[in-house]
């Protein structure tokens, strides 16, 4: 009989629809065999959408907590809408803090391609800098121990990457992809290992993973609180800097290590970090400069809202004119016919799915990072309402 029975996975969802001001409630239906959807509304007790064919969401998007776009709705997933669901898809996932220490900043896009490969996706990301006293507090559980200062004054004296990680059993599953916590071990026991690879020894030892659920709740809340305006700061620099974007398609597709590589492989400095998902809304006014100018501009708006994206900063002499250089032709087309090694020769699919956003004009480098004209740009703060980022004006 089960054979009979088709795979729907059923959650409830919110929708904040800018027009009436009102949050809305729907029923989401999710059907694996033929990747279609359905809406119900809720508060309305009628259907909202009819059974159809979407292949821009996939299964493993769907869990609590997430956003999916659906025909430009960015539907917050807030609650399993059954039991079944539930069980199938929530009851093995778990979340936890993967820290990256100062010695494997720059090596950030390996870690990545290492997590992606096992399974495990990343939720939040953020690049930031500890005080010795911040630091101190993150790890007061080893106060006592010898290695205390070091370890202190080690995760302090530069920048580090703090990442939730989601999957099944992704405490242990992130630990394992450590290694033994002395790199030398490392080496010996598990070669295929984060610190085996990278690590140097049982401080500069790659990173850090939450042993517990209880541990990664308490550290996540450290790095991303959920109150505004609390937790580490960004490490933006904003000057001699560019802005670019990694977009939602390509971070779906799992090339957010090999376009971090790629950047950090031609010398380019990445000097900040952080995810986000932008609102429809805000995506129309980041890019409203491209209105009525480029056929493509309703697309691209679709394609930011479309999931989450990452924001770099990028730092150094001429920054601007030569990264635009490097990603390439907007077109990854005409891209691969003549600048093959660029990012959107090597990643992008067409003219909006092109992989990377990148500043446009070298006078615009500081101000898109950096945000100060409030009549003809916005930021990345209220493109997201998050805490603890850093501004980013328009395109």
């Amino acid at each position: 009989l089960e054979s009979f029975i088709e795979d729907r996975f059923a959650f409830l969802t919110e929708w904040y629809d800018p027009t009436a001001a009102l949050l809305r409630r729907y029923q989401l239906f999710y059907y694996p065999k033929d990747s279609s959807v359905e809406m119900f509304d809720v508060k309305n007790q009628r259907i909202f959408l009819r059974r159809t064919k979407y292949d821009d969401i996939h299964q493993e998007d769907l869990f609590v907590g997430n956003r999916v776009n659906v025909f430009s709705r960015q539907l917050n997933l807030i609650e399993y809408g059954d039991q079944y669901t539930a069980n199938k898809l929530g009851s093995k996932k778990e979340r936890t803090l993967a820290l990256i220490k100062p010695d494997v900043v720059t090596k950030i896009g390996d870690v990545l391609e290492l997590i992606y490969s096992s399974n495990l996706i990343v939720t939040k990301a953020k690049m930031t800098k500890l005080t010795w006293s911040q630091a101190a507090d993150f790890y007061v559980e080893h106060q006592s121990k010898p290695f205390f200062n070091n370890l202190v004054q080690f995760v302090s004296s530069g920048p580090v990457v703090a990442m939730e990680v989601m999957g099944d059993e992704a405490v242990s599953l992130w630990r394992g992809l450590l290694g033994p916590a002395d790199s030398a071990v490392a080496r010996r026991e598990a070669p295929q290992s984060a610190r085996a690879q990278f690590g140097t020894d049982g401080i500069k030892n790659v990173g850090h993973g939450s042993d517990s659920l209880a541990a990664a709740a308490r550290e996540l809340e450290f790095f991303f609180p959920s109150t505004i305006g609390h937790g580490p700061s960004n490490t933006a620099i904003y000057s001699d800097c560019t802005c670019c974007i990694i977009k939602p398609h390509a971070m779906s597709e799992g090339l957010t290590g090999k376009i971090l590589n790629s950047i950090s492989a031609a010398g380019f400095e990445i000097s900040a970090l952080e995810m986000f998902s932008v609102d429809r809304a805000n995506a129309e006014e980041f890019y409203e400069v491209y209105k009525g100018v480029v056929s493509e501009y309703t697309s691209m708006v679709t394609e930011l809202c479309s999931g989450p994206c990452m924001v770099l900063e990028i730092h150094g002499t001429d920054t601007p004119q030569t990264f635009r250089d490097f990603c390439g032709p907007a077109d990854p087309e005409i891209a691969r016919h003549l600048r093959p090694t660029t990012l959107r020769a090597l990643y992008g699919k067409d003219r909006v799915k092109n992989a990377v956003h990148c500043t446009d004009l070298p006078e615009d480098g500081v101000l898109e990072v950096g945000g100060i004209s409030v009549t003809h740009s916005c930021t990345l703060y209220a493109l997201t309402s998050a805490p603890t980022l850093f501004p980013l004006c328009r395109a």
